[in-house]
């Protein structure tokens, strides 16, 4: 998702009072550093403040969608590795456990017998606990 790009109400509000004081006078002066020109550099100075900002965030974006792409290379790449030490190797060898892969052998598989008397055990103590509280 990318970032979201930041409009300003405060700046689009001073410029619509930008453009009135200029209809009142374009070299309106109040005293203590308030006049057009000082207004004028504060609405310039957020307006390029605001479009870094967002120049920023188009930046932060690609670079995100440059990552996910190498992320996604690498992960394709680890794969690749991990299949062609498994062909050269083994899939039971040490180099491909050393590479970051679990060894056949240490694979537990439960045979299918072995899971039926695990169930028919688990129901057997589940009546018997469910019986003995009546």
């Amino acid at each position: 998702m990318s970032q979201r790009k930041r409009t300003s109400r405060v700046l689009e509000n001073a410029e619509l009072k930008f453009a009135g004081v200029k209809a009142i006078d374009t070299n309106l002066d109040i005293g203590d550093n308030y006049n057009t020109i000082k207004f004028a550099q504060l609405i310039e100075e957020l307006r390029t403040k605001l479009e870094n900002h967002n120049t920023i965030l188009s930046t932060i974006d690609s670079s995100k969608i440059e990552v996910e792409q190498l992320e996604k290379k690498l992960v394709s790449y680890c794969e690749n590795m991990m299949m062609g030490i498994g062909f050269k190797y083994g899939k039971d060898s040490r180099e491909y456990q050393m590479a970051g892969g679990v060894r056949r052998s240490e694979i537990l598989r439960k045979s299918r017998a072995t899971r039926l008397k695990t169930a028919a055990n688990k129901a057997a103590s589940q009546n018997s606990q469910s019986t003995g509280l009546s």
